[in-house]
């Protein structure tokens, strides 16, 4: 496939970080014996890539704004452009020694997502979008799977945890999408389950109390590869509300649809 100049910044930017995500992965099954040292060296994995990430984009645009997870935002003079990066997306599986996790570059446009890229290096898979040129993983073209009847679909949710979300909400739009799916899937990383949407892995996603830097990459995927993204109202302040459901045409409405209805009895 053709990528554009921008484009190959981001996917050498991503595989340069993923080399060091790699390394560092090797690294954590001998520091699980102390509670404070995983802590610090993932939060060191988290940073160095990062660094890497920011050096390479920079480097190729150093007048883009960059808002990254780890070092926050950064201003620069350009004004239109602005890289969306998430170093480390599945921390935790990370420290856990799981293999999903990955590096997530999006480039925004005046407020639009026009490119994206996510890297897992555990598995080697690439995925890469750009606006108005389709969605490949490992430069094969990919398509958001076909199903419209969500009794048929397996879909994944971001769950709360300790100290996070709104666990009672949830809870109800999980008791609801329990009855209507034939699976439900929780990975832990949330640039990859929308990368699994777009490659047709999954059939829906979605997930609540998000950073810009979780889903960024992953919404130009998964509209270049044919699939429809919404807010978890049914708006397109995706990034602003920090919430996202995805699916084909059919089953974004759906799972939009049945996450929303209201408590029974109420």
């Amino acid at each position: 496939m053709a990528r554009s100049a921008l484009l190959n910044v981001m996917v050498q930017a991503a595989l340069k970080a993923g080399k060091s995500l790699s390394r560092d992965f090797g690294e954590v099954q001998n520091l699980q014996v102390s509670v404070k040292g995983p802590g610090d060296f993932v939060s060191q994995a988290d940073l160095k890539a990062e660094k890497i990430v920011h050096d390479e984009l920079m480097k190729a645009r150093p007048t883009y704004d960059f808002l990254g997870e780890e070092g926050g935002e950064e201003k620069g003079s350009d004004g239109a452009h602005r890289w969306i990066v998430d170093p480390l997306d599945g921390t935790t599986n990370f420290l856990h020694g799981i293999p999903q996790f990955a590096v997530s570059i999006a480039l925004e446009r005046n407020g639009e997502i026009v490119a994206g890229v996510i890297f897992n290096p555990a598995t080697d898979e690439l995925y890469t979008a750009e606006r108005g040129s389709g969605a490949f993983l490992n430069d094969r073209r990919i398509r958001v799977a076909a199903r419209k009847q969500i009794t048929d679909c397996v879909v994944s949710c971001g769950v709360p945890h300790l100290g996070r979300g709104n666990h009672g909400k949830f809870l109800v739009e999980l008791r609801h999408a329990m009855g209507e799916v034939a699976g439900i899937r929780r990975f832990g990383a949330a640039s990859l389950d929308l990368a699994y949407v777009a490659a047709g892995r999954l059939d829906g996603f979605w997930e609540a109390e998000l950073a810009p830097w979780d889903m960024a990459a992953g919404l130009v995927l998964i509209r270049e590869a044919g699939g429809f993204v919404s807010d978890m109202k049914g708006g397109q302040d995706i990034l602003g509300t920090g919430s996202v459901v995805a699916g084909n045409e059919y089953i974004q409405k759906a799972l939009s649809e049945v996450i929303n209805r209201p408590i029974p009895g109420r």
